[in-house]
């Protein structure tokens, strides 16, 4: 099963990338300011950036993977549940949510 600290791994070999805090809960940032995952420990999940359409897609190939609660139905990020996600899936949505942010 993937971990915080994995993720953390991930992330913080990405240009930038610091450790931060979003809402009290651990978050990774690219230049201090700029969200690209936050750890929600009470769901074993992370919050990672993405785009609407993007979000759709992923939760309709692997629901067990990624999802949404109420509070993000209008924003562009999904949740990834850790214990079921593949490492090259997390490494690569990391990725794509530090592009979205630097644009």
């Amino acid at each position: 099963m993937i971990t915080w600290d994995d993720v953390r791994e991930v992330a913080l070999r990405l240009p930038n990338v610091e450790d931060g805090t979003s809402y009290g809960a651990p978050a990774l940032k690219a230049g201090g300011t700029h969200l690209i995952v936050r750890w929600r420990e009470d769901l074993n999940a992370i919050v990672v950036k993405t785009t609407f359409d993007e979000r759709e897609g992923l939760m309709a190939e692997e629901p067990d993977v990624y999802f949404i609660t109420d509070h993000y139905l209008n924003y562009e990020w999904v949740l990834i549940n850790l214990a079921t996600v593949a490492r090259d899936a997390l490494e690569a949505m990391i990725a794509r949510a530090h592009r979205l942010v630097k644009k």
